[in-house]
């Protein structure tokens, strides 16, 4: 027998059987169930709550890994920099990478940017050239200062002592001028030579240094540049003359005094090599000495093939302890007392190595401090080079030509006086008589 008494009741109770009726769910609820409204404001806090705790975790525990893969990413694809998260990501990794510089040396150095070089080849070459020590810190640069792709082909002066800055700005500014300026200086050439080109390029040229900050430099070099090449042995209050290397270079016009001399010894260091500058103790004579007997042979050679021979009878007279006689000494000495009078302006027009007016060699009279020069009156090798030999002369005075026993030589000249560039050599003073009566140097 039934127990239903309410009709409806009945039903309702048919209709929930039909319909696989529940009882009401969580998400029944949440629709507007017996909790209501409030529910649903209070998942939403929880889940903003989780959310948080999510995103808190990421940024302790795993920042590392997250900074680490977005670092990675900037890399492969640099455009990304764009994005201010990834850009702080990754200038925190750089950190004092992008503000120092590779070292405080000034010495310009030759950068090229070639047709079709990316931003991030060029930050590559300018790492392998010594002149940035992380390629990405040019590469956030220029896309953070949105640069990248808007470089110009052609020829740069750069420094090892730019910042990561410092380079982008140089490399926006657009090629040098090719040349900028030439300094050409060719061998044998002496400290006020040289001096006196940087005088000429100073007044005609654009060239911003001061000449005489630099004739100061090299006559005087300060001990903290000595430092800096340890291979250059020279006494306490001696010059440069001698190390500073023949070549082409092609300048800034402000480069400094400092910067174009370690330039010069630079080339000579490459170009000379250690192992000439580590003179066997069989030789007898330090690398200074050969270097100042080279730089004789230097101004007394003409030929290739006699350089040996004239350095021979130097070394010849040096064994038999005979003056030198050495005409390109005296003339050194010479000039240098002449130039001591002038001044530094007015060297552009002196005419150096010309032979003194006096009635000989031997009359030649020089200073005290310049005495050591006149080898027509005093015995033993000359105090210091009297120029920049070349490696050939420098060669050449390492290994002299001693078998052929000459003391003298004297050059050779034709029918009208001129000389020919050759030399005749003699073994005893008869001979060398004989040469100097059938060249026209005495009758």
């Amino acid at each position: 027998m039934s127990s239903i008494r309410d009709p409806d009741a009945r039903n309702r109770q048919n209709l929930r059987a039909r319909v696989g009726y529940q009882p009401p769910a969580w998400d029944e609820r949440m629709r507007g169930g017996r909790h209501g409204p409030h529910g649903v404001l209070r998942f939403f806090i929880f889940m903003l709550l989780l959310a948080a705790v999510v995103l808190v975790g990421l940024v302790t525990v795993g920042r590392p890994l997250l900074a680490s893969a977005v670092i990675g990413w900037a890399s492969d694809n640099p455009s990304t920099l764009s994005m201010p998260f990834v850009a702080d990501l990754v200038g925190e990794n750089l950190g004092a990478g992008l503000t120092k510089p590779v070292s405080d040396d000034a010495t310009p150095v030759d950068f090229a940017i070639q047709e079709g070089d990316t931003t991030q080849s060029i930050a590559r070459r300018l790492e392998a050239q010594k002149l940035l020590a992380d390629s990405r810190a040019f590469v956030y640069l220029a896309y953070r200062q949105k640069v990248a792709g808007t470089w110009i082909a052609g020829p740069y002066q750069l420094r090892a002592n730019m910042t990561p800055a410092d380079l982008v700005t140089a490399l926006q500014q657009g090629p040098l001028p090719n040349p900028v300026i030439t300094v050409g200086l060719r061998e044998g050439l002496r400290l006020e030579q040289i001096t006196a080109l940087l005088e000429k390029l100073h007044q005609q040229s654009g060239l911003e240094m001061d000449p005489q900050d630099f004739y100061d430099l090299v006559k005087k070099p300060p001990a903290d540049l000595l430092a800096q090449y340890p291979w250059l042995h020279i006494p306490a209050g001696a010059s440069l003359e001698g190390f500073l290397a023949p070549a082409t270079y092609r300048v800034h016009p402000d480069i400094t005094a400092e910067a174009f001399a370690k330039l010069l010894l630079d080339h000579f260091y490459e170009t000379v090599g250690n192992d000439r500058m580590d003179v066997p103790k069989a030789r007898g004579l330090t690398f200074l000495q050969v270097l100042s007997l080279a730089s004789i042979v230097e101004q007394e050679t003409v030929l290739e093939d006699e350089r040996a021979i004239i350095a021979g009878v130097y070394q010849n007279r040096l064994n038999k302890k005979m003056v030198l006689g050495a005409d390109p000494t005296v003339i050194y000495g010479n000039d240098t007392m002449q130039l001591r009078a002038l001044l530094l302006e007015q060297w552009v027009k002196y005419s150096f190595w010309n032979v003194p007016k006096a009635p000989s060699m031997r009359s030649v009279e020089l200073p005290p401090d310049l005495a050591g020069y006149q080898t027509y009156l005093n015995v033993g090798l000359i105090p210091g080079p009297i120029c920049t030999p070349t490696v050939a002369s420098i060669e050449a005075a390492l290994a002299p030509n001693l078998r052929t026993g000459y003391l003298y030589f004297v050059a050779i000249r034709d029918a009208k006086g001129k000389s020919t560039g050759k030399h005749a050599f003699a073994k005893t003073e008869v001979e060398h008589i004989a040469n100097l009566k059938k060249y026209g140097y005495i009758k």
